[in-house]
């Protein structure tokens, strides 16, 4: 389609050769690159530029697609959410939409339809696994390329761990191909939204219409949520998969893993539908068409003597119970669970594991809690003494630190050393900011685009340590690295590259620590930790991973363990069986390995212990946690306790005490011997993160910046402030975005925003 008269002559330094096509909510362009690569440009409609509850909608989008940029979706290659118009440039990949190509030729059959199963669950996994929830999968997104499909347009998307838009209670999506959760409860759907969004579009792929089609968009609503689909043309070989994804509660519905097992026993014709076929031109689903590359896979890890410590299986068994192998329910109603025991003897038969993947964001502990004197690595960033003061010259302050990409809104993490205060994140390898006024001494820029949950290293007397991600024009550098910035003066020190695979084992993004004066990294290739002299550089000892495994660095108060797990396992995002290992940190020698029941997440520290808390997933998406584990490296025991259920949220701990902090502002405080629940307190902090500690008084605070200080006895609130910074309420299991300054709190928010105020006199307290 040619450009029309009025339509820009580029975007963006693009320049447009076509359109693609156009909908509601804006206009996709063809573009070029200066290298003559072409990419599909999608231009928001003036009319939404000045809508604030867009903007926010669109960054989304944008965040999510840059998550997602893989095989099966369209690689983000440029985007300006906040300019006037916002934009933003995908991979074009060539190809007919779902919905035109039924529209032309109807449904599909046979092999095509078998790939187009198994291609579209494949993308399906990796946006979940990338978590990511897609919430408008349907014909008109899924472009067929000659590669396979791939699914485009995040634009009602979110991260699985971020809350959607406050503001409203709009449900957005188009009815026919949406879940019954997203129809009643937009805010709450979670992964298996999309397998429903999925079976219904296989449906309407092999027979045309959609299983609740109906005279009008509120009737097909009401059958989505009350009525059974309509299933009768859908060849029986897919209907027998298709029929569990379909089911209303989410809860009996596969994961993506799941329904990858099932759909890869398909038979390579499934033949034609058993019905009238649907004629070309019968869909009521067209839209545009736009917009791709896949990674390899290392041997496995069975160190011998973490075998040593016993066998650990994994039992894969049918359900019990008079769902096994019946037909209906004592109501009437279909089974939920019995494409379960399909499953479990297809994963028997092919060894395959649970499904479980390690795919939280943020980091644990914050920056620097892996240093001596930072409160024995119990997840605060620095903790407030007895007496504390403010810094002098102290006065309520609010600032901005620009960043080297303004286009990623970020958060900051920051650590407070006498009177300065070091920060860094995102577009910031670190900074140095005065506590009495929040003026900026210094302030080095990362140009690249950052990897969720990698905020600041920490920071030693002299040196501070920061991440630097290697911005679109400097291929041939580093993707990521550890840099070292001299604390007076802002100068760089030296860099290492550095690896970026540790949230995969540990489920937090923390591939460098600070201990004492040193600092320990994982290497550019994933192979071995290396420990150097913050300030000088110099490498002080080498310890190669065990055999086939990947690894991490795990602070503890004064020690460093590491936490490794089977490289096959790392690589298929299912850590079951991770290993911990005390690091010597004069010569980096490894001790014995100690097994833990995973996935886990390292915590801190009570009563000489590292704490973990065991992950409960559903599929590839984490559900919360419902365990608790402490590992005693002198006994060489790990003790495990179950938490009373499954709590879904943002864990950190202080004080010898667990704490988990709900999406919609429950915080929950847990003994890390028992597992008992000590107290629960509803707050006004939607999606915080914390603990941080100060005299007395626990702070928890969200991406918008509120913040609210609890009391650690029973939870009893004591103040609660306003919201500071336009942003969402972050990433769940995001490190605390809090610092203790002596009697002063400083707070880092969406965008890069920073603000302090005295405790004993916080602003709009209630």
């Amino acid at each position: 389609m040619s450009l029309r008269g009025g339509d820009p002559a580029e975007i963006g330094g693009y320049p447009l050769e076509a359109r693609l096509g156009s909908g509601g909510m804006g206009t996709v362009f063809l573009a070029r690159t200066d290298s003559g690569r072409p990419v599909a440009i999608k231009l928001i409609h003036q009319q939404f530029a000045g809508d604030d509850e867009f903007r926010i909608r669109f960054r989304q989008e944008v965040a999510a697609a840059r998550r997602v940029s893989g095989a099966f979706t369209a690689a983000v290659v440029d985007a300006a959410p906040d300019a006037e118009q916002p934009w933003m440039a995908t991979t074009y990949i060539e190809g007919h939409t779902l919905a035109q190509h039924i529209a032309a030729k109807g449904p599909l059959t046979g092999t095509e339809l078998r790939t187009l199963a198994i291609g579209l669950t494949e993308a399906l996994r990796d946006i979940h696994r990338a978590g990511v929830i897609h919430r408008d999968l349907k014909p008109s997104n899924v472009v067929l390329s000659p590669e396979g499909p791939r699914v485009i347009d995040f634009g009602i998307s979110r991260a699985a761990d971020q809350q959607t838009l406050t503001m409203t209670g709009r449900v957005i999506g188009t009815p026919p191909f949406m879940s019954p959760e997203q129809l009643q409860a937009p805010r709450g759907v979670g992964p298996r939204s999309d397998v429903f969004s999925l079976g219904t579009l296989l449906v309407y792929a092999a027979t045309g219409q959609g299983p609740f089609d109906a005279d009008s968009p509120y009737m097909t609503a009401y059958q989505v949520v009350h009525e059974p689909p309509t299933l009768d043309s859908v060849p029986a070989a897919l209907r027998a998969v298709v029929e569990p994804c379909l089911e209303k509660e989410p809860e009996g519905r596969p994961s993506a893993d799941e329904l990858l097992v099932l759909l890869r026993d398909l038979p390579a014709d499934l033949g034609g539908i058993e019905g009238d076929r649907a004629a070309p031109g019968r869909t009521r689903d067209t839209h545009t068409q736009h917009h791709l590359d896949t990674p390899a896979t290392p041997p496995p890890f069975t160190p011998a003597a973490a075998l040593a410590t016993g066998p650990v299986t994994v039992p894969v068994t049918a359900p019990a119970g008079p769902d096994a192998g019946s037909t209906s329910t004592p109501d009437g109603r279909r089974p939920r669970r019995r494409w379960r025991s399909v499953l479990a003897a297809a994963v028997a038969v092919a060894a395959i594991g649970g499904g479980i993947a390690a795919v939280t964001a943020g980091g644990w502990g914050g920056p620097g809690s892996g240093s001596e004197g930072s409160g024995g690595g119990d997840g605060g960033n620095s903790v407030a003494v007895s007496g504390a003061a403010l810094p002098d010259g102290f006065g309520p302050w609010r600032k901005t630190v620009p960043g080297g990409r303004e286009d990623i809104p970020d958060e900051l993490r920051c650590v407070a050393r006498d009177d300065a205060l070091f920060c860094g994140g995102g577009g910031v390898v670190a900074t140095r900011i005065r506590a009495s006024d929040g003026s900026r001494v210094w302030t080095a820029k990362s140009p690249g685009v950052p990897v969720q949950g990698m905020h600041l290293v920490g920071a030693t007397a002299d040196t501070v340590l920061g991440y630097r991600f290697a911005g679109q024009d400097t291929p041939q550098g580093p993707a990521g690295e550890v840099v070292a910035v001299d604390a007076d003066k802002g100068r760089e020190l030296w860099s290492v590259p550095s690896g970026a695979q540790s949230k995969a084992v540990t489920g937090r993004s923390l591939d460098a620590v600070v201990v004492g004066s040193a600092v320990v990294t994982v290497d550019a290739s994933n192979s071995r930790f290396e420990a150097r002299d913050a300030h000088s550089g110099k490498v002080a000892w080498r310890t190669p991973f065990p055999a086939a495994a990947q690894c991490a660095p795990v602070p503890a108060g004064a020690k460093l363990y590491a936490m490794c797990a089977p490289r096959a396992e790392v690589d298929e995002l299912e850590v079951r069986h991770p290993a911990l290992y005390t690091v010597d940190r004069a010569s980096g020698a490894l001790g014995r390995p100690l097994v833990v029941k995973g996935p886990a997440v390292p915590m801190g520290v009570a009563d000489g212990r590292l704490v973990l808390l065991q992950e409960h997933r559903d599929g590839p998406a984490l559900a919360g946690y419902d365990g608790v584990a402490r590992v005693d490296p002198a006994a060489r025991k790990v003790s495990y306790a179950r938490l009373p259920k499954t709590y879904a949220g943002t864990p950190g701990m202080a004080g010898g005490t667990v704490y988990v902090s709900g999406q919609t502002g429950l915080v929950t405080a847990l003994d890390p011997a028992t597992g008992r629940k000590k107290w629960s307190r509803q707050t006004s902090v939607e999606g915080a993160s914390g603990p941080v500690a100060g005299v007395g008084t626990l702070y928890f605070s969200s991406a918008s910046g509120r913040v609210v200080a609890l009391s650690p006895r029973d939870g009893a609130p004591l103040w609660t402030t306003d919201p500071q910074a336009e942003g969402l309420t972050g990433e769940q299991g995001a490190s605390p975005r809090a610092t203790v300054a002596g009697r002063a709190l400083v707070v880092a928010a969406a965008k890069n925003t920073l603000f302090a105020f005295d405790t004993q006199h916080p602003p709009n307290s209630g």
